[in-house]
């Protein structure tokens, strides 16, 4: 007879010493043979006979799961790349075996390399350079190539590292997979849904409790998962039935953003109704609000399920917390039991959208990727968008002043974008509402324009940076600290003659603006004021000119499958960290 006392679940030791003479802390074990009843003989002195008896009575995950460790590069900063970092042409998706690769006219393919915790689908943003069936990989002397016969193969996906809970995803056809993006594929396709159906419910993190309650997720622990299949064909069916919906769910709502290469267009523009974008906002936060609780609560049948089938009642309930539910979790925050949205996001969502069809990187006239490959010109939007209503920047130079000193400014391109998406009559309402977004209150009176120019100025690079996992597509140009001049430019369309270009038709033409409007000022205490500030404006706009010559001298080209950091790394001294 052995006697245990479990005092993990106390964290101070004043709790502790508490706990210790409570008796239902406490476990005397009259037989440690049954630890053997579980794989790996783990000391579970806690769990309940009727969970040592799960394990002996029924097979095993890994009976019917082959579970495979991906490849490892040796290096990932030379061979993975975020999906849109390079050009998009270059990427070869639905793949369906290596044989297909070689001699393909792609060299970047999809790879399941972990990610956040997220069940059901997702995490799909990194690419690996898989050029002619893997040549530089396997040429590469620290690289290992496990289990490539399972390259491309549909299957289940989830992330070795995790916070002990289990983010199990369905995993389409066309990926590779690395060691961190564990996978595992079915040996009966009749059991595809029912597997990742249980691999998605409460009891394996139950089960991971005593087999391995670690940070890592390896594919001998989920092996080892005891599993019991429903003699119910109309159990089964239910089962299948709700997991295509939390997988459908979990992929429409990883769409929705354009971080994802399937995303289609703003979400705002999607539940438009009418001239109103509050009224496209509050249908955005009806229907994914619905998409939410419908996604909680087929998780929660699912586990009372399996619960059912497992005869655990007596161990764990079904309940899911609101803060377990894995979609929404940029737009939405759970406040007193409640999904509340974050307006100030969905806005922000929004006008990155714009910025992209400012660039022709996508159009409010044709869903999906316009223009995403270097070196793109207007000329290549206008055949893929014969008759746009909004027409992109023409020379990828947008300028983000504190004024209006460009036709092509950034604020009175957005406020184009609105008439044309919402309407010209209902312009002054919408600027309002999204200004509102950005701004819980206006400050001594400011314009709803002045707060956008403003996010502009200070904040939309900085949310786009952090968006696109510092690897920005839109490149912030800025002069410093006082940010008299600054641009962006979309890489995708950049060139080596397009620094002389913002130097002669933007930087120089600003300098002659501010040096007439010194000129105008008065001699007034406010207008000396003001002489002085654009004074020092001009002096670090002068020193900026004496850089972006230079380089522009240099006629600095790019390599898009080198990746952002290398590239942007170029331009240091004239762009914004990241």
């Amino acid at each position: 007879m052995a006697v245990f006392i479990r005092l993990v679940d106390f964290n101070s030791s004043e709790e502790k010493e508490i706990e210790l003479f409570n008796q239902k802390n406490k476990f005397i074990i009259n037989n440690q043979d049954d630890f053997l009843k579980i794989p790996g003989s783990p000391i579970a002195y806690w769990i309940s006979n009727k969970v040592l008896d799960i394990f002996p009575k029924n097979g095993k995950v890994g009976d019917f799961l082959e579970l495979k460790a991906g490849l490892s590069t040796g290096d990932n900063k030379k061979f993975q790349r975020n999906w849109h970092e390079v050009n998009f042409r270059k990427i070869g998706f639905n793949y369906d075996n290596l044989q297909e690769t070689i001699n393909s006219k792609h060299k970047w393919y999809p790879c399941n390399s972990g990610g956040e915790h997220r069940k059901w689908y997702g995490n799909n943003d990194i690419i690996i350079n898989w050029e002619d069936n893997g040549r530089d990989l396997k040429k590469f002397p620290a690289s290992v190539l496990r289990n490539k016969m399972y390259y491309f193969k549909e299957g289940i996906t989830w992330t070795k590292l995790s916070a002990s809970k289990l983010g199990i995803r369905f995993k389409n056809k066309g990926f590779i997979f690395d060691d961190t993006g564990r996978s595992a594929f079915s040996m009966d396709t009749n059991l595809d849904l029912y597997l990742l159906s249980f691999l998605g419910s409460k009891i394996p993190n139950f089960f991971m409790s005593f087999l391995n309650p670690s940070l890592s997720l390896t594919n001998d622990d989920i092996s080892k998962f005891a599993i019991i299949f429903t003699e119910s064909k109309e159990t089964k069916s239910q089962i299948d039935y709700l997991t295509q919906q939390n997988i459908d769910i979990s992929r429409k709502e990883w769409n929705s953003r354009e971080t994802s290469w399937d995303f289609k267009t703003s979400e705002l523009l999607r539940h438009k109704t009418s001239d109103k974008i509050e009224d496209a906002y509050n249908n955005y936060c009806a229907n994914w609000k619905e998409q939410f609780f419908k996604l909680h609560a087929n998780e929660e049948e699912l586990n009372r399920i399996f619960i059912d089938i497992y005869d655990l009642a007596d161990e764990m309930t079904p309940d899911v917390p609101f803060e377990d539910v894995t979609i929404l979790k940029e737009e939405s925050e759970i406040k007193n039991d409640e999904l509340v949205f974050k307006k100030e996001i969905i806005i922000k969502q929004f006008i990155s959208y714009a910025v992209g069809c400012m660039f022709g990187r996508y159009s409010p006239d044709k869903e999906g990727l316009i223009l995403a490959n270097k070196g793109e010109i207007i000329k290549d939007f206008t055949a893929k968008v014969p008759a746009p209503s909004f027409i992109p920047d023409d020379d990828n130079i947008i300028p983000v002043l504190e004024d209006e000193y460009f036709k092509d400014d950034i604020v009175s391109r957005f406020k184009e974008f609105l008439k044309v998406t919402f309407g010209a009559e209902s312009l002054a309402e919408n600027l309002d509402f999204i200004a509102g977004a950005l701004s819980k209150s206006k400050k001594g009176g400011e314009s709803s324009e002045k707060i956008i120019r403003d996010y502009f100025l200070k904040s939309f690079f900085k949310d786009h940076a952090r968006t696109y996992q510092k690897r920005p597509i839109y490149w912030l140009f800025t002069s410093g600290k006082g940010r008299g001049f600054n641009a962006l430019v979309y890489m995708h369309r950049y060139d080596k003659t397009l620094l002389a270009k913002m130097r002669t038709d933007y930087l120089l033409e600003l300098e002659a603006k501010l040096d007439a409007r010194i000129a105008m000022l008065s001699d007034s205490a406010r207008d000396k004021q003001e002489k002085e500030r654009l004074g020092k404006l001009m002096r670090e706009l002068a020193a900026y000119d004496e850089k972006l010559n230079n380089k522009a001298l240099g006629f600095i080209d790019i390599d898009l499958d080198d990746g952002v950091v290398v590239n942007y790394a170029k331009f240091e001294g004239l762009v914004e960290g990241v």
